[in-house]
């Protein structure tokens, strides 16, 4: 049962509560919190368990106070994502490793899935922050207007539009300052309670006494905190999309061969020892092993391999993998929760919630700042009441230095960095996805590319022809292409388009055979040809001249698919196709480099054609014929070495190694999963958003930081002023306006970038 629990705050401590109140729910096997995507998966037994009890344990884990939950890491940090994978890979090519892990029992339980939370669905978190912004924005604007107003009623409506904004649009933030406080800590949001509240207050009592209004800081900074929650809110919902889109690529029917009769059934209604028949062109509804037939199977979902692998008796197959040609029929070995696809379903899960997102800066100053700040205000309260002997004054300045530590600036500091950089990354075809993948940017010394899809255009297309003795190029690539024109195979249609774009006349061909697999037969004017891979010349005992088999080698050294073409028992020509390498491809490799960068290259493709690409392009480390688990432990293999890692991909087999690297880079013409599990998305197929998006999230970064020295910087400069009386609230409120005045312009330079170089 996977449950995603919003509507309450869902960090680390909570996860821990979740998981050990759960855990105590007759019949629950194993839990795991995710704190990143506020979701809780619940292995468990259908026949014992009441899946309510489970709910209900979950809302009542959110009452439990923070200093009673243990201090440990959840669970679902400690699960390593490699030990996940060996399983997927291991049942896929026969692989068994018995220390994978210790939930295998649990594997056999049934898995459902369901969407609850305390009265929420997914889009709850963001859909209620979404109406505090509604709320906050129009009510804080008309209270920062009212109070400049000089009206004797301005003052009063003032009041009333700033109520609704700090004790409802700013509850939960209130909520989370006394849950702090019970646990003797203090964070941004301590410091905003803070802050907000000594300005209502102060700005309540002088509405009696007829002093200054402070009602727009205490309505402003809470407008502004909580549309960057919402937009925090919005990016962790894409992060649980992933899982969704991840399930949608199974196989919805299967099959089923019922003594030796088809039926169409829910895959979900197939067992392990079943028989599955899948024609040309289905998905594979479960992974299995053939048992009769043979066909090319695109894999590419799972290994990035971008030609289609040849299956026969005996071989084993995965669900969601796609049948290109041929009929298979396939005996079941896994089903449902284990097939390959729901193992990286668990996989991309897990790694998003042992992802933990960086600590936030304001909260480590805020740590730190709050209890000074309380302090300061204290000493100076009790030092003009027990050394002037005025506590009226001495009020005024700790009041004085409470409203100048107002985080009105803080609250400004990073959402409008963000929202701004952001902004402008969205113009440029890059979208950011979260605070931590600023922090991220910074620290980034190694980017890793997939090759399939990414540095590569994904796509077969005809690279060279050579024709042999007695025939010429355009020949054999006619008679190649009227062959391959009834072939739905990538490779035939590389072949087929190639002769289009030589505007070459594509003679007639009739009796169309598809050799599963390797090839395809067919008749040319009463004469039979056949066009396939290296096995096709073996199989059907053609002779291959030498120069032809040289010229073959050559091509496939250059990691090239060489294409034979036979007529009258003779190959007659040898055609190459390949998936080619993007035009920007070098550039970028090159601005990498430029930036003290290390660029490595993983893929699924054979070393050959990797070696080539990676040659071609200016690749510093080649990692060829990786399998999904494979592209996880390089990428820890990279981390362990200290290495900070980008990893850049475009595919569902991309999606486990995009969320595990340090930042995830989807380019967006790839698939929505992948886009889903990255933190930077770039729209177009274009490589140089790479670099941009690295430099962008930087320099947002750096106006963070800058904007944060501006903040703290007006107000520690000026609370030693206010604690000798020398500033009183109204020139406090000015400070407060000119720090926020620099943060807000300091934060619009970000819309420059990209520019300054046009």
């Amino acid at each position: 049962m996977r449950v995603h629990a919003n509507g309450f705050h869902f960090d680390e401590v909570r996860a821990v509560a979740i998981e050990d109140t759960v855990a105590k729910v007759a019949g629950v096997r194993a839990v795991h919190a995710y704190p990143r995507t506020a979701s809780v998966v619940v292995w468990y037994s259908p026949d014992s368990c009441d899946t309510s009890a489970v709910l209900s344990a979950i809302t009542a884990a959110e009452q439990i106070p923070a200093e009673l939950v243990p201090t440990r890491a959840p669970h679902s940090a400690e699960v390593r994502s490699a030990d996940v994978v060996s399983r997927i890979i291991g049942r896929l090519f026969g692989r068994q490793d018995d220390a994978a892990g210790n939930h295998d029992a649990c594997g056999q339980v049934q898995v459902a899935s369901c969407h609850a939370s305390p009265g929420a669905d997914p889009g709850h978190e963001r859909r209620t922050w979404l109406r505090r912004v509604w709320l906050a924005w129009p009510f804080g604007l008309a209270s920062a207007a009212l109070t400049m107003m000089s009206a004797p009623w301005a003052g009063w409506l003032a009041l009333a539009a700033t109520v609704p904004v700090q004790f409802v649009a700013g509850w939960s933030i209130l909520k989370e300052a006394v849950r702090q406080a019970r646990a003797s800590s203090a964070n941004m949001d301590t410091l905003i309670a803070l802050g907000t509240l000594t300005a209502f207050t102060y700005s309540t009592y002088e509405l009696f006494a007829g002093g200054p209004l402070f009602f727009d800081t205490s309505a402003l900074i809470i407008a502004f905190v909580v549309l960057g929650r919402y937009l925090e809110a919005r990016a962790r919902g894409k992060a649980s999309e992933a899982i969704t889109k991840l399930l949608a690529m199974g196989a919805k029917e299967a099959r089923l061969l019922v003594d030796g009769e088809e039926q169409l059934v829910p895959v979900d209604q197939v067992r392990v020892g079943d028989l599955v028949r899948v024609r040309p062109g289905e998905k594979i509804p479960v992974d299995g092993v053939v048992v009769d037939g043979r066909a090319a199977v695109d894999e590419s979902m799972l290994t990035g391999e971008s030609v289609p692998v040849e299956k026969a008796v005996g071989a084993r197959v995965a669900g969601a993998t796609v049948n290109i040609d041929g009929l298979l029929t396939v005996r079941a070995t896994a089903v449902g929760a284990d097939t390959a696809l729901a193992q990286i379903v668990r996989l991309v899960e897990q790694a998003q919630g042992g992802k933990a997102p960086v600590q936030r800066l304001a909260d480590r100053v805020s740590a730190v700042f709050v209890p000074a700040v309380v302090g300061v205000a204290a000493l100076t309260f009790a030092g003009w009441s027990l050394f002037a002997g005025n506590p009226v004054a001495g009020m005024t300045a700790a009041i004085a230095v409470l409203i100048i530590a107002c985080p009105c600036a803080l609250g400004l500091a990073t959402p409008t960095a963000i929202m701004v950089g952001t902004g402008r990354g969205a113009d440029m075809g890059i979208l950011v996805k979260g605070g931590e993948v600023l922090e991220a940017s910074k620290k980034i010394d190694t980017v890793v590319f997939d090759k399939t899809g990414t540095l590569t255009h994904a796509q077969m297309r005809l690279t060279d022809v050579v024709a042999g003795n007695g025939s010429d190029a355009d020949q054999v690539l006619q008679l190649a292409a009227a062959v391959e024109s009834g072939s739905e195979h990538p490779i035939g249609a590389a072949i087929v388009a190639g002769a289009r774009e030589r505007a070459l006349q594509i003679p007639a061909a009739t009796a169309f055979a598809n050799l599963a697999g390797h090839g395809v037969r067919a008749q040319i004017n009463g004469e039979a040809v056949v066009v396939g891979r290296r096995k096709l010349v073996a199989e059907h005992d053609l002779l291959l001249p030498g120069h032809l088999a040289a010229a073959a080698t050559e091509l496939e050294e250059q990691g090239r698919t060489a294409v034979f073409v036979g007529q009258d028992d003779e190959v007659v020509g040898v055609l190459a196709v390949a998936d080619t390498v993007k035009d920007d491809a070098v550039d970028v490799v090159r601005q990498l480099h430029a930036m003290g960068l290390h660029v490595a290259m993983i893929t699924g493709d054979n070393a050959r054609t990797a070696a080539a690409i990676a040659k071609q392009v200016g690749i510093d480390r080649v990692l060829a014929e990786v399998l999904p688990h494979d592209k996880v432990t390089e990428i820890q293999r990279l981390q362990a070495e200290g290495r900070i890692v980008a990893m850049v991909g475009d595919g569902v087999n991309d999606a486990p190694a995009l969320v595990q690297a340090d930042l995830g880079i989807a380019i967006g013409t790839g698939t929505d999963v992948a886009i889903e599990a990255s933190d930077i998305t770039l729209m177009s197929g274009r490589l140089d958003g790479v670099v941009q998006s690295i430099e962008l999230s930087r320099r947002t970064l750096r106006t963070i930081y800058q904007n944060l020295g501006f903040a703290f910087g007006y107000n520690t400069a000026a609370i030693p002023l206010a604690a000798l009386g020398m500033l009183n609230p109204v020139v406090a409120g000015a400070a407060m306006g000119l720090s926020s005045v620099s943060v807000v312009t300091n934060s619009l330079r970000l819309r420059r970038f990209g520019r300054e170089r046009s």
